[in-house]
């Protein structure tokens, strides 16, 4: 499948060979026919997987410019998210001949001046954050009922970060006729009731892939066993020249105590989250965008509202509390295939999570800081491997022995059950060395008989 192939208006072909995109991903494949025929979605992938394009490419290639209302509402849980879908969407807005309107909505701007300018023209594609579309809506401001579509972008973010009251309004006040598009990293039991409420019938489009992870990035698992986590991940982010370096905290608390020890090692680094005024986390957004910081510090509010090429390394501080997170922590890195590092640090007591995650389909590669460079660790595993590799080899006979002499606690035992292993070991060499010189005579005397 080629992107020529779909009947999309030039403007769109156009901004796509800008972008030097020409096939699509599989999540576009399968959704952007869907959406072209007004068919309501629900679309689970993963970060990365081009989710964003899938729904904005139909979608514009069906706004009408001629129609003077809004036609298509796309809703986002950040600020960060929504701007980053406006401005993919301005990209492609600006090839075309005919003016699309696209406007966005979130907290932290000013809300009147959005008000007059709405009573003056509404936007063909309204897209923001679920509180002030809601706001505006409710203002009489900004006229939904015309929308013919309504994306929930991140439905399961939304769901957590308490959203999904706000858009569950936004959506009563759509046409009984309006498309939904729901797309979601995971589908929560929570988001089922919402989904059952407004979408009748919806395709389901659920990508999963073969590898969690870009194989474009390597995995790296170390343990801070014994080590100042602090001095550790200052090592590890002055290894090399990373392009862009993020590292990933589960607490506000977190972000400033690492952020602060770092910038008293030198480094330039950014903070982002939640709790920072909006225009201020604005302003440090767009200054990471403009590479003025070649660190910066987060919590897992910028795991999925940043979508920066370029990001060559991802440090996990810590676990995230939802191991979800972990796919789109490290999804920030690895993104077009381009070469990218995540280095996760993990305690001894965090095995279990560890584990958890292998058992998704995650594989990390053990490492530790060794004389100033990252060498292969020892398998964390191994004491496990050994113990099924001696099971496997010992003998029934030897185990009724191990157990007999258990049940005994004789003086020396250890030493007699090891000796009896190594005599049986010994003797079945022997009797598969016999095997091994009938079987080579026999093949001697069957070819000197040709």
């Amino acid at each position: 499948m080629n992107f020529e192939n779909y009947t999309f208006p030039k403007f769109l072909h156009d901004g796509l060979k800008a972008k030097k995109f020409e096939t699509p991903t599989a999540v576009q494949e399968k959704i952007i026919p869907q959406i072209l025929k007004g068919k309501s979605v629900v679309g689970q992938s993963q970060t990365g997987s081009g989710k964003t394009l899938a729904f904005l490419l139909p979608l514009l290639a069906r706004i009408n410019p001629e129609v003077q209302d809004v036609q298509v509402v796309i809703t986002a849980p950040s600020r960060e998210l929504a701007n980053q879908i406006y401005h993919e969407a301005q990209f492609f807005a600006n090839f075309s001949d005919a003016e699309i309107r696209v406007s966005r909505y979130v907290g932290g701007t000013d809300k009147k001046r959005q008000i007059a300018k709405l009573n003056h023209q509404q936007p063909h594609l309204a897209i923001g954050t679920p509180g002030r579309l809601l706001d505006l809506t409710k203002e009489q401001a900004l006229k939904v009922h015309t929308a013919f579509a309504l994306v929930i972008d991140e439905a399961d973010m939304t769901l957590d970060f308490g959203f999904l009251g706000e858009v569950d309004q936004l959506a009563a006040a759509m046409s009984s006729a309006t498309e939904f598009y729901v797309f979601s990293a995971t589908i929560p039991e929570k988001l089922r009731p919402f989904l059952k409420k407004y979408l009748e019938n919806p395709t389901i489009v659920e990508i999963d892939p073969a590898e969690k992870i870009a194989t474009s990035i390597e995995n790296i698992l170390v343990s801070t066993k014994g080590k100042d986590k602090n001095r550790l991940i200052y090592q590890l982010l002055t290894l090399g020249q990373p392009y862009l370096a993020f590292v990933f905290a589960n607490t506000r608390q977190r972000v400033e105590e690492l952020g602060d020890y770092l910038k008293g090692k030198g480094l330039k680094v950014a903070k982002i989250h939640g709790d920072m005024p909006a225009r201020e986390r604005t302003k440090v957004m767009k200054q990471i965008q403009n590479l003025d910081y070649q660190f910066v510090v987060a919590t897992d509010l910028a795991a999925r509202g940043i979508d920066i090429e370029g990001i060559s390394l991802v440090i996990n501080d810590d676990l995230p509390q939802d191991l979800s997170f972990f796919i789109h922590r490290v999804g920030r890195t690895g993104r077009n295939n381009l070469p990218g590092t995540a280095i996760t640090l993990y305690a001894p007591s965090e095995e279990n999570l560890i584990v958890e995650l292998e058992g998704q389909g995650i594989t990390f590669v053990p490492q530790e800081l060794k004389g100033g460079e990252l060498v292969t660790s020892y398998d964390r595993n191994r004491r496990e491997k050994r113990q099924r590799t001696n099971q496997k080899e010992l003998d029934p006979t030897l185990k009724g022995l191990v157990k007999k002499k258990k049940k005994k606690i004789k003086p020396g035992y250890k030493k007699e059950i090891q000796r009896a292993v190594e005599q049986k070991r010994k003797q079945d060499t022997k009797m598969e060395k016999r095997q091994q010189e009938r079987t080579r005579r026999k093949k001697k005397k069957s070819n000197s008989e040709y």
